[in-house]
């Protein structure tokens, strides 16, 4: 994994534009509404464990976000400066806070959706690690990394959805996951193509995986300098 801490290119990603702008500029607000539409569901995991209910947990998730992208940043962006997941748990932690200081009711009725948040997949995947023994903070850690990963898998995918293409994805994926059960040879006869070509294929199908998994993770950053820390913390978060 260090391979992508030695690539020194870096474009603007959507953490950076945020913190530059502000969350009142239009694009900036576009970046953050983009990002928490993409990592809001570790929040609810979170939520979860520390002993909400299904009901209180997606409410608080939605007013959270209504509440940094309408009103701006909550807090001092500089205390978690450099990552996004960083700065999203400190701002809940301010939100809850400011929460349990007034009633809820009212509070937050009538907030217009500004994300989209399905309440049932969540729960239906929180259940699954309900019996976990993790803490809250080890909860939110693996999910906000299986998360990435799932939507680097997706993003590559999506390059592959002509019809010659996908079969081919779908074969190789096992390559990335590490879950390939079959031999090169065993996947060419599959695919209809030579055991090299597979093994192309299959090498083109990692690097595209590497390119996006290292821009997906740049775009919660506001840095490259962090890139190797960050890669540390998601493959740890993981394995725990």
């Amino acid at each position: 994994m260090t391979e992508f801490a030695q690539d020194n290119r870096f474009a603007t990603t959507r953490w950076s534009i945020v913190l530059r702008a502000g969350t009142r500029d239009e694009n900036a607000r576009t970046a953050l509404e983009t990002l928490c539409e993409c990592y809001w569901q570790p929040l609810y995991f979170f939520l979860r464990r520390k002993g909400y209910t299904p009901e209180d947990a997606i409410d608080l998730v939605q007013g959270f976000i209504v509440t940094l992208l309408e009103k701006g940043q909550l807090g001092s962006l500089d205390q978690s400066r450099g990552r996004f997941r960083s700065y999203l748990m400190a701002a809940l932690m301010h939100y809850l806070s400011n929460e349990r200081d007034r009633a809820r009711a009212g509070k937050r009725g009538g907030n217009t959706a500004t994300v989209s948040l399905d309440a049932m997949e969540a729960e239906q995947k929180y259940q699954l690690v309900a019996q976990d023994s993790k803490t809250p903070e080890d909860i939110f850690a693996k999910q906000w990394a299986l998360g990435l990963l799932n939507r680097v898998l997706a993003e590559v995918g999506r390059s592959y959805d002509s019809p010659d293409q996908r079969p081919v994805f779908e074969a190789l994926k096992p390559t990335i996951t590490g879950e390939l059960n079959e031999t090169y040879a065993e996947l060419a006869a599959t695919l209809d193509m030579t055991e090299t070509a597979v093994k192309v294929a299959a090498h083109r199908l990692r690097r595209r995986y590497r390119e996006a998994f290292r821009a997906t993770i740049l775009d919660t950053l506001d840095s490259e300098t962090t890139l190797e820390d960050e890669v540390n913390y998601l493959l740890k978060a993981l394995t725990d």
